[in-house]
């Protein structure tokens, strides 16, 4: 029941592309029209917007989707674990069309060039508004998470800058994650500036053990009854510093959200709607596990899927992220049922779409204090330099080059964050581009000495947060990335099995599980961690280096996939 009529009507405009690129970028920008974008034949009482994973990004990005996401177990080969060219054959779209590049890494220069940025919240603004003006009383717009981190201004701000933009932009319902690493205290002063509601479950206070936030709320649309149960990301104390929430308890706690689904039928709800920060396979296994559910709006994983994935009577909806997609289900309601539906998800392409001017003048005013320290150019990519993949990507690799230089270290560590937006080869890099790969509250980039056998349990650990059978046991991110260090890894083996062949690039030496080595890293969530700042170590490098090429990574043998 998917409305491809949209996009396709998108791709027919474009057919005469080809998957090099065939026309200059003004050419395919007015192919591509907001009028067609928002296209879309209305169904039903109820309409869901939701984007997600948005990571302080006010302006259009460039952005590249993964060119390759594994999956291992019951979910190997299925969405979201397709990419590139496997991608556009499962959807059955056309290489080089808009789909193409909204969703896949095929030819992403090229496109690029040709269909310029997407995303920019006053063109998100203006798509919001106007399908509000065509179901008017009818819509909810909700909010994934992962909203007030990723940016210089969210940084200097504590955030406090994304819940001015989210304000504007009339979000009626949020959850959270990267939130949580502004500190308990910031964030509950955050909640009370918000004109909505946070949403977030599955979090109690380990002291008094009961409820920190609220864990649902219900809307009235076209004559029915929706309940949105808020899941905040189960593993933040893992993932990111414990110290900066000391007091509160995560979890998936399956128990607790089948208990708020029973009783939000019981109450009445003709819809429930799982706000979700799961991460896509969690969220897949938690809705063959509770019955009840009809939609659930997942995040974290930064997949971005054009169908649901239906699991049972559940649709699950991947809107993926740094505000490239917006997300609409139209939902058909009758005795309590979810009897039909259509979806799009419609790819914010900057130059087709009006900017809207209230939400425009919000994004200057907040970034006008910051612009010439933004705009400073330290250098020019003669790469392109992104960071998604399951493995590693060009600008974690510049990272982690700056780190062995600047720190003096025999191998580097870069966390596998799947947030950062990509530049283009011949792109300026300015200050506000490293600001949107590392803008992080714990930035301190470490310099240690660690054994070879710490090292393998680093990668093991990390590998088995991507790659456990059990969705349950998978937290969600890329592999850490590694400078200097090069191995071979079978994703297809258990827990402590998977690592092979460490060894040092520049020498070729194996790495010996009893010597030690300096390595520099950062995100560390040990509080004590010393050094400078990783954006601040980044800026110096490129500044010193300006003209930066980063070649293909080649150390990394991965099988089992």
């Amino acid at each position: 029941m998917f409305d491809r009529r949209g996009f396709l009507q998108v791709a027919m405009a474009a057919a005469s592309f080809t998957a090099a690129g065939s026309v200059g970028r003004a050419a395919a920008a007015q192919k591509i029209t907001q009028e067609e974008l928002l296209k879309f034949d209305s169904l039903g009482q109820v309409t869901l917007l939701h984007f997600t994973d948005i990571h302080a990004q006010l302006k259009p990005v460039f952005f590249r989707e993964p060119p390759e996401n594994f999956g291992v177990g019951d979910v190997r080969g299925l969405p979201p674990h397709v990419s590139g060219q496997a991608l556009l054959d499962m959807y059955g779209l056309r290489a080089g069309s808009p789909e193409s590049y909204a969703l896949s890494s095929q030819d992403f220069v090229a496109l690029g060039r040709e269909y310029g940025r997407i995303g920019g919240l006053d063109r998100m603004a203006t798509l919001i508004k106007a399908i509000r003006a065509e179901r008017p009383g009818k819509t909810i717009l909700l909010d994934g998470g992962d909203t007030w981190q990723g940016s210089y201004t969210s940084l200097k701000s504590k955030g406090a800058d994304m819940v001015t933009a989210m304000n504007e932009l009339g979000v009626e319902a949020m959850t959270a994650h990267w939130e949580f690493t502004h500190g308990a205290e910031q964030v509950k002063s955050l909640i009370e500036t918000l004109k909505f509601p946070f949403l977030a479950g599955n979090i109690r206070d380990t002291t008094w053990e009961e409820a920190v936030f609220d864990a649902e709320t219900v809307f009235e649309r076209g004559g029915v009854r929706v309940a949105v149960i808020g899941q905040a990301y189960p593993y933040t104390p893992i993932a990111n510093p414990r110290y900066m929430m000391p007091n509160w308890s995560f979890g998936i706690q399956e128990k607790l959200v089948r208990a708020r689904v029973e009783k939000a039928r019981a109450s009445g709800a003709d819809v429930v709607v799982l706000l979700s920060h799961n991460g896509f396979d969690i969220d897949r296994k938690l809705a063959a596990r509770v019955p009840g559910i009809d939609v659930i709006l997942t995040g974290h994983t930064h997949d971005a899927l054009p169908r649901p994935v239906t699991v049972g009577k559940t649709l699950l909806i991947a809107s993926g992220s740094h505000g490239k997609f917006l997300s609409r289900l139209d939902l058909d309601v009758k005795n309590k049922r979810v009897v039909g539906y259509k979806f799009k998800l419609i790819p914010v392409f900057a130059d087709a779409i009006t900017p809207d001017k209230a939400m425009a003048s919000v994004i200057d005013d907040i970034r006008a204090p910051h612009e010439k320290h933004l705009n400073e150019v330290l250098g020019q990519s003669e790469s392109l330099l992104y960071r998604r993949g399951n493995f590693n990507g060009t600008f974690d690799d510049l990272i982690c080059q700056a780190l062995l230089e600047e720190r003096d270290a025999q191998i580097s560590l870069s966390p596998g964050f799947r947030w950062g937006a990509t530049l283009l080869p011949g792109q300026d890099i300015r200050r506000e581009d490293i600001y949107n790969q590392t803008a992080i509250t714990y930035p301190k980039a470490y310099r240690s000495e660690f054994t070879g056998q710490f090292l393998k349990e680093i990668l093991e650990d990390v590998a088995d947060n991507l790659f456990n059978v059990d969705p349950y046991y998978q937290q969600g991110g890329d592999m850490v990335r590694s400078g200097n260090l090069g191995y071979a890894i079978d994703v297809s083996k258990p827990m402590g099995g998977r690592i092979s062949g460490m060894h040092l690039i520049s020498t070729g030496e194996g790495i010996d599980a009893s010597k030690s080595y300096v390595v520099s890293g950062w995100a560390s969530v040990n509080e004590a961690v010393q050094g400078p700042p990783v954006y601040d170590l980044v800026s110096q490098y490129v500044e010193r280096h300006k003209s930066i090429q980063i070649k293909p990574n080649t150390n990394i043998k991965v099988t089992g996939a």
